[in-house]
């Protein structure tokens, strides 16, 4: 008897459904700054890197609906689900959780204080131990690697943070609410856990090969413009274009794109734009070499030279950027010349970095030797047809 009145008492103690998910967004976003600056947990065990990535031979559970919620549709349980590593298997757990919990509050009757809490407490014990299995990746298996399982990590807590907000800020049922739930990207943040690398050169490709899109596009980006004779595109002038048959050929002048040179290059612009292409142009070309590089000759257990060959050739890409908006009216030679040296400061430490490692069995490569030289070549030219500016 007493034990049913403390029950009961203990029942009345519980938050309301939505107070209980407004403090579990609260919660796990306490738990962010942790995983951004977390290092991995001291242990005196020799990592073992099956058993991180290994095959479970135990079939994992479905993770349908608590079966205390008969107002909720229970999925179809698998019987014999493949089999999943460590980290996929957290990532599945999560999501099943972020599914349960967004068929409960979709739709009512809403579940009672009780079973909100079962469910807050299934989903921090879930995140939990997606953030342990990240913890667990000792720092020798590569930072390349790391950075990779912690940004998905990070995903999936966010993604999770995304989802309990949303249902606990938007009323069940309501169109918004199935729009927002539709996007989130916690199931995305899941689904992407299996495409991880596995090893730190895995990783390392993966982070050059992005490196090698973005150079490409902001590459691309700028010969458009080039070529178009146009730096925006035409957004500039479009804006003007019906008005610009009331206008007299000299407040054109004065307002219209053609002779305005905060929209439009000079002559001299258009010449240092040249050698700026060609300095982006042998940006990609040294990424390109670096990745094929890495992946002909990159050894799985090299992890620190690894590690040091991204980091440089990671720089490479916000360096490009930065030169790429420098040439964009009015254009500022001077700043011109400073970001096209950072540019090759940067090419140049990574190319050095590349020939020192392991993944250039031959130092005297030739491919090296004349990467170094387009790279000179360029900036050469730009110090040339910027050299005014430094005397005035």
């Amino acid at each position: 008897m007493a034990s049913a009145r403390a029950s009961a008492a203990a029942v009345g103690t519980l938050a309301a459904p939505v107070e209980q998910l407004r403090r579990l967004a609260v919660e796990l976003r306490l738990l962010l700054p942790g995983v951004r600056v977390g290092e991995a947990r001291e242990t005196t065990k020799e990592f073992n890197r099956e058993a991180f990535w290994r095959r479970l031979s135990e079939c994992l559970p479905c993770r349908g609906l608590p079966s205390l919620l008969p107002h909720v549709a229970t999925p179809c349980p698998r019987a014999f689900p493949p089999p999943l590593p460590l980290l996929d298997e957290a990532a599945v757990t999560v999501s099943g959780e972020a599914t349960a919990l967004t068929e409960a509050f979709s739709r009512p009757p809403l579940p009672s204080p009780q079973e909100t809490q079962m469910f807050c407490e299934q989903i921090h014990a879930a995140i939990k131990a997606i953030i342990a299995v990240y913890y667990s990746l000792p720092k020798d298996q590569g930072i390349t690697l790391r950075k990779l399982v912690r940004s998905a990590t990070l995903d999936i807590v966010d993604g999770m943070a995304q989802l309990v907000e949303v249902l606990f800020v938007t009323p069940a049922q309501s169109p918004e609410n199935s729009d927002l739930i539709s996007c989130n990207s916690v199931w995305v943040a899941c689904q992407q856990v299996p495409r991880i690398p596995r090893d730190n050169k895995a990783a390392a490709l993966s982070v050059l090969t992005k490196s090698v899109d973005l150079v490409k596009d902001a590459h691309e980006e700028m010969e458009r413009a080039v070529e178009e004779c146009d730096p925006y595109c035409g957004l500039l002038n479009d804006t003007e274009e019906d008005s610009s048959d009331n206008r007299g050929e000299e407040e054109d002048e004065v307002l219209g794109c053609p002779n305005n040179r905060d929209s439009y290059w000079s002559e001299e612009d258009q010449e240092l734009i040249i050698p700026c292409l060609a300095l982006v142009r042998a940006s990609r070309a040294c990424l390109k070499k670096i990745r094929i590089s890495v992946a002909e000759n990159g050894k799985k257990e090299q992890v620190a030279q690894l590690d040091d060959i991204v980091d440089i050739s990671d720089e490479i890409s916000p360096s490009v950027d930065d030169l790429a908006l420098s040439i964009y009216p009015p254009m500022c030679h001077l700043t011109v010349r400073i970001n096209s040296a950072k540019l090759v400061s940067v090419l140049k430490k990574a190319l050095e970095i590349t020939k020192a490692s392991h993944v250039t069995p031959q130092p005297e490569d030739s491919w090296i030797p004349l990467l170094i030289n387009a790279v000179d070549h360029c900036i050469n030219r730009i110090k040339e047809l910027t050299q005014n500016e430094l005397e005035l």
